[in-house]
C-alpha cells in the first residue's frame, strides 16, 4: 500500500497546485457557497463525465482529468464549507485556506489508507467508469440528505460523502497515470 500512498500525495500535490493558483487569480470567492451548492458543482462535475465516457463528441476542450481535479477540490471546498460555515466577505487568509486544505486532504488520505486495508484495494480491479459512477451515487445521495435539512436515520452525513467522493476521484486520477505510464513506455519499446 506504500504504492498507493505515494500516488495519494502525487495527485493530492497536483490538485493542491491548481487550487492554490485559484486562489491567487479568484481569491476565496467559493466562500460565499452554500453546501448545497458545493455539491451542485459536484454533480456538474461527474455528470459531465460520465458523459464525456458514454457519447464520442465532444464540444468542450477539457478532458475526464481536469473534472477529476474539480471533485477533489470541491469535495475539500465542501469540508471547509462544513467546518467554517458560508462567508459574505472574501477577507480570507490564504495560508489558513491552504492549510484547511491540507488538513482534509490528510484526513482523506487516512480514510482511504483504512479503507484500502479492509477492502484489500479493490478498486484497482475497477473501471474508471464504475468509479465514476459510484461518485455520481454519492453527489445524488448527498443531494437527497440536503434536501433533508441534513438529517439521516442511519447513514453517514454530508462529510463522509465529500470524503468518499474526493478519494474515489484521487483512484480515477491514480488509474489515468498509471495508463499514461503504461502508454509511455510502450511507445518508448516500440520501433
Amino acid at each position: 500500500m506504500t504504492k498507493t500512498s505515494v500516488q495519494f500525495d502525487k495527485v493530492i500535490a497536483e490538485c493542491r497546485d491548481l487550487f492554490s493558483k485559484k486562489m491567487q487569480d479568484y481569491g476565496a470567492a467559493w466562500r460565499v457557497l452554500r453546501p448545497s451548492s458545493i455539491t451542485d458543482q459536484l454533480y456538474i462535475k461527474v455528470n459531465r463525465i460520465r458523459t464525456l465516457q458514454m457519447t464520442d463528441k465532444k464540444m468542450v476542450d477539457e478532458s475526464e482529468h481536469t473534472e477529476f481535479i474539480a471533485i477533489v477540490n470541491y469535495a475539500i471546498i465542501g469540508l471547509i464549507q462544513i467546518e467554517k460555515g458560508l462567508s459574505e466577505t472574501l477577507n480570507e487568509n490564504p495560508s489558513e485556506i491552504m492549510k484547511l486544505y491540507d488538513h482534509y486532504a490528510q484526513e482523506s488520505k487516512n480514510l482511504m489508507e483504512r479503507k484500502n486495508h479492509d477492502y484489500g484495494e479493490a478498486w484497482r480491479d475497477m473501471r474508471i467508469s464504475s468509479i465514476t459512477d459510484l461518485i455520481y451515487q454519492k453527489v445524488l445521495r448527498t443531494k437527497q440528505i440536503e434536501d433533508n435539512a441534513g438529517s439521516t436515520l442511519v447513514s453517514e452525513g454530508i462529510d463522509a460523502n465529500y470524503f468518499d467522493m474526493l478519494n474515489y476521484a484521487v483512484f480515477c486520477l491514480i488509474k489515468f497515470s498509471e495508463e499514461t505510464e503504461i502508454q509511455n513506455l510502450s511507445q518508448s519499446v516500440s520501433p
